[in-house]
């Protein structure tokens, strides 16, 4: 039975997602409301979407059955819990939530009400995170015991344009968004293919040297100056995994932000910015970079990719790679665009069919936040000098 979505956030983000809401068969239609109401206005007339709701309240108060969380991204706990409370199913954009009070208020509403929570996790289907859940699910790794995932995006690929669309004059304020907050690229990217959780981590982070005003302390909301961090974290099964979140970095334009590597005890998935290599112990060296490589853009010419930097159009047109199964994806979403390695799609999807059968979401709240409290807790960590410190786990998503 098809249900009907409102949209939350109208933003560079949101549009793209709207589309393939829309013209799901499992979403009956698409409201959209903003704080920036002409923007929500644009968004419903360029994809002939449903209607307006004025504001959140309104949105909550009206029959939509679920909502879209599209909005800042440190807002979104509180929005979620409200949702959740209300009697919507929830589909939220990265992160869960700010801190660690905000995660559990999450997972209590979803245990409360027995509503549908998934986070929108890019990382979860990107091609190398699926290639490495296939071959951990296939026993090829023998025991995982260490892992890397990097998110490594440089502020001037388009995130300067963005956090000025959507932060106003005020920009700079928000623009220091600590970087370990943002962690669930690349936690997801690797918990994702390894069936564990991270359970103590110590972090460093890099105070920023630009001198631009973003990454300063007597400006910034959240009082950072970190615009680089790295963070260890020790694993429930005696492994460990390493991630970078990187602001300030020499990435060439076009290279993916996100990367993966997997060591086993049998072999070793390696990626890099131009290849993935498989091989093993009996000295078999195989390049998979093909099997990962995401196939061709869909949506390079969407009305909704008209306020986004073109310096971020990679992130928002790339297509589904040889290593995805899309089979399941309903042919009304052929051609649509697709984007983040070809995720978007599968995500949307995910959703939809969680909703619709009553099933538990691959990102649901219990995951969720094994991706960002780690997160969380690192940026704790940097700021106690390293400090090792404890990760709470909210354990297994309930069958």
């Amino acid at each position: 039975m098809p249900f009907s979505l409102g949209i939350v956030g109208a933003g560079q983000f949101s549009g793209g997602f709207a589309t393939l809401f829309n013209a799901h068969p499992g979403i009956s239609r698409v409201t959209v409301t903003d704080t920036i109401a002409d923007r929500a206005t644009a968004l419903v007339g360029d994809l002939g979407l449903a209607g307006v709701e004025p504001d959140f309240d309104a949105m909550l108060a009206s029959d939509v059955d679920a909502v879209a969380i599209f909005t800042q991204r440190w807002t979104h706990g509180p929005l979620v819990v409200r949702a959740l409370r209300a009697g919507k199913h929830v589909y939220s954009a990265v992160p869960m939530a700010f801190t660690a009070e905000e995660i559990a208020a999450i997972i209590e509403a979803v245990k409360e009400t027995g509503l549908t929570y998934m986070m929108g996790e890019t990382s979860q289907y990107n091609p190398i995170t699926v290639l490495a859940r296939q071959k951990s699910a296939d026993g090829a790794f023998g025991r995982v015991f260490y892992a890397e995932g990097d998110y490594v995006h440089d502020m001037d690929h388009g995130f300067y344009a963005a956090y000025q669309y959507s932060g106003g004059a005020d920009w700079k304020r928000t623009a220091s968004y600590p970087p370990m907050k943002y962690p669930t690229h690349a936690i997801g990217g690797v918990l994702g293919a390894w069936d564990t959780h991270a359970v103590s981590v110590s972090a460093i982070g890099i105070p920023d040297q630009r001198g631009d005003g973003v990454f300063d302390k007597s400006v910034s909301m959240f009082d950072n100056d970190f615009s680089n961090a790295s963070a260890l974290f020790e694993t429930a099964d005696g492994g460990s995994f390493r991630t970078n979140e990187f602001r300030r970095v020499g990435l060439a334009e076009g290279v993916p932000e996100s990367r993966f590597t997997f060591y086993g005890t049998e072999a070793i998935l390696e990626q890099n910015a131009l290849s993935t290599v498989w091989h093993n112990r009996s000295g078999a060296l195989e390049d998979l970079s093909e099997l990962v490589r995401p196939g061709e853009a869909t949506g390079a010419d969407d009305a909704s990719l008209a306020n986004v930097d073109p310096k971020l159009h990679d992130s928002f047109i790339s297509g589904h790679a040889r290593v995805h199964d899309t089979s399941a994806l309903p042919p009304e979403l052929t051609g649509l665009g697709n984007g983040h390695m070809g995720s978007h799609h599968l995500l949307v999807h995910d959703f939809v069919t969680a909703v619709n059968e009553q099933t538990m979401p691959t990102v649901n709240a219990w995951v969720a936040a094994r991706y960002t409290l780690p997160g969380i807790v690192a940026h704790e960590s940097a700021l106690r000098g390293g400090e090792r410190l404890p990760i709470d786990d909210f354990g297994d998503a309930p069958q």
